[in-house]
């Protein structure tokens, strides 16, 4: 039996940031099941906010394809516009990166494309890519499948936005529970 430190298992919201990757205006309708999509990310974005998890977001070619969706848009800390799939491939991407937040949670879109290649790169770079399964999408189900399953051929990590949610608070004594618990709801 393999024994697991639970310590380094769960998610902690000082280890942690979250990245929504390209979940522009006008990629978002091209995007299968994307109002669900864009509400599961909205109240993860939230959730992190309330934790004192910092918010990033990337943009792929904004003046090409438009800013974040403004839903999505009101919770980042900090945006970073890109021309490569594979964020980590822009000048200056990790430069700014925030002390202790190797545990990076990728949502977005599109989860074959510039979700995976920036989930590879960032292994690459020695962080701890998580992808949050509920929280990626693409025009097509096959490509979202064969993303989580390329995922996992790599032994990275998968969670849901709720496992990261209450990994985060650890507790009902959390300040933020009430709060955050409406969010789920």
């Amino acid at each position: 039996m393999k024994y697991v430190d639970v310590n380094q298992a769960l998610l902690t919201t000082g280890a942690s940031l979250l990245l929504v990757v390209d979940m522009q205006e006008k990629l978002l309708p091209a995007i299968r099941d994307t109002d669900a999509l864009r509400g599961r990310v909205a109240r993860l974005a939230q959730a992190a906010r309330l934790s004192s998890v910092p918010v990033w977001a990337t943009e792929h070619w904004p003046d090409k394809i438009g800013a974040t969706h403004p839903d999505l848009l009101a919770h980042a800390d900090r945006v970073v516009a890109k021309t490569h799939f594979d964020a980590c491939r822009e000048a200056g991407f990790l430069a700014d990166w925030p002390a202790g937040r190797t545990r990076v949670l990728l949502t977005g879109t599109e989860a074959h494309i510039c979700v995976l290649q920036t989930g590879l790169g960032l292994a690459q770079a020695g962080f701890q890519p998580v992808l949050v399964t509920d929280g990626i999408g693409s025009r097509r189900e096959s490509d979202w499948s064969a993303a989580c399953e390329r995922w996992r051929h790599y032994g990275l990590e998968t969670v849901t936005s709720e496992m990261a949610i209450f990994e985060w608070l650890e507790t009902p004594a959390h300040p933020a529970f009430r709060d955050i618990l409406a969010l789920v709801k």
